[in-house]
């Protein structure tokens, strides 16, 4: 697995030793990304902050911090994709999600396989061969395969994610039956008032959102996969989806900003 190289943006990065040509902006559901990369393709400088309740403010907040961090005293093009990609004015170009993340995460691991990319809101699973997208599937209908879907669950336990993980280590599976992200809380809720012990809860809502990913990517088998989007660091869930899918699933941290990569790589050839 190929790791970039990622550097802290400082003084010596807008002096013109560090020419910082592409910029990739992607603004999901829950979080918007940012990625700027050298004309060597390195990743030099990353970003993720909330995308709030509007996408428009979201890019603002980005073109400021971009101005205010002298990313834009450089000659360079941007490339928006995600969600709120046409709320992005001030981009040379919108490229569809798919298509950055697929980009994105050749040039992250450097071999075709099989991208997994848990979202806030959706999930997506995207065929790469030859370095391209050849096919992909997406779950946008229920976020009970999703990151939100965890961060939803964790604010029911009282816990963060990160905690929800190490607790569900800890616990034997109990079963979370409803499909529906809604029912699933009231489930929780259930469960929580009869005394049924924490880490259970946990070890229980994990699989079921890793089993719902894992179905989505058993349609489309075949090679290594890999695990882009927020849950990327989490050890747990990376673990239990490669048990799933009796496969060792490759990830790293810069794999959350999989498609601002790829919206960077695309300003880049612009």
């Amino acid at each position: 697995m190929r790791r970039l190289r990622l550097a802290k943006l400082c003084p010596g990065a807008l002096d013109g030793r560090v020419n910082m040509r592409g910029i990739g902006i992607d603004i999901g559901s829950t979080a918007t990304k940012v990625a700027v990369l050298n004309e060597a393709g390195e990743l030099v400088h990353a970003e993720v902050r909330p995308t709030g309740f509007s996408s428009v403010e979201a890019a603002e907040s980005v073109r400021t911090f971009l101005e205010e961090s002298g990313c834009l005293s450089q000659p360079h093009a941007i490339v928006a994709t995600g969600y709120g990609r046409v709320a992005v004015p001030y981009a040379d170009k919108v490229v569809t999600e798919i298509t950055c993340h697929g980009k994105g995460a050749t040039h992250l691991f450097g071999a075709d396989g099989v991208v997994v990319d848990i979202g806030g809101q959706d999930t997506k699973v995207i065929k790469l061969k030859d370095g391209k997208v050849a096919k992909f599937i997406m779950n946008d209908k229920c976020s009970a395969g999703t990151g939100r879907f965890l961060e939803i669950m964790a604010n029911r336990l009282a816990v963060s994610q990160a905690d929800m993980a190490r607790m569900a280590r800890e616990g034997t599976p109990t079963p979370i039956s409803n499909m529906c992200t809604v029912f699933a809380e009231s489930e929780v809720i259930s469960l929580v008032g009869k005394g049924e012990p924490s880490e259970n809860i946990a070890n229980g809502v994990i699989e079921s959102v890793v089993a719902r990913v894992a179905t989505l990517v058993l349609q489309m088998p075949g090679g290594s996969y890999f695990l882009t989007g927020g849950l990327c660091e989490n050890d747990y869930v990376v673990e239990r989806l490669g048990a799933r899918l009796g496969s060792v699933v490759a990830t790293c941290p810069e794999a959350r900003y999989a498609g601002a990569i790829g919206a960077a790589l695309c300003a880049l050839d612009l």
